[in-house]
C-alpha cells in the first residue's frame, strides 16, 4: 500500500515534494517564527491530549502506553472526522505532518501517520 503521509521535524527544511504541510504539534514550536515554518496548516487539535502528552514527557519507557492511549483518542468520531477532513484538504498531494520533537523513534507523527495512511 502506497504511503500517502509523511513526517518531518518543523526545522528540517522543506522539500519540493513534501506537498501540504502540517504542524501536528499542540505547542508552537520554539525558536521558530510562524511565517518561516512553511506550512499550510496547523492542526493542533489531532495532537495527543494535554494529560497524555505530559504524562508521555517524551520518556521512551512510556511509548507502549502512550500510544496506545493516543490511539484510543485517535479512534474517536471527532478525531476520524478531523483527519478525514485532513485528507480532504491535502487533496491529491502528499501530506507531510510537522513535529518538534527531537526523538525519531518515538514520537506522536509517527501514530498519527500510521492512522492517516490507514484512512487511504
Amino acid at each position: 500500500m502506497p504511503q500517502h503521509v509523511q513526517i518531518k521535524r518543523v526545522y528540517d527544511a522543506p522539500q519540493r515534494g513534501d506537498g501540504y504541510r502540517v504542524l501536528i504539534d499542540r505547542l508552537w514550536p520554539r525558536g521558530i517564527k510562524k511565517e518561516e515554518l512553511g506550512h499550510d496548516a496547523w492542526l493542533k487539535d489531532l495532537a495527543p491530549s494535554p494529560e497524555l502528552r505530559k504524562w508521555f514527557c517524551h520518556k521512551a519507557e512510556h511509548w507502549d502506553r502512550f500510544r496506545d492511549g493516543y490511539q484510543t483518542e485517535l479512534r474517536t468520531p471527532e478525531q476520524r472526522a478531523r483527519m478525514k477532513d485532513l485528507i480532504h484538504a491535502a487533496g491529491k498531494k502528499k501530506i507531510t505532518l510537522l513535529y518538534a520533537a527531537k526523538d525519531d523513534k518515538h514520537n506522536h507523527a509517527l501514530i498519527l501517520a500510521d492512522e492517516l495512511n490507514g484512512l487511504y
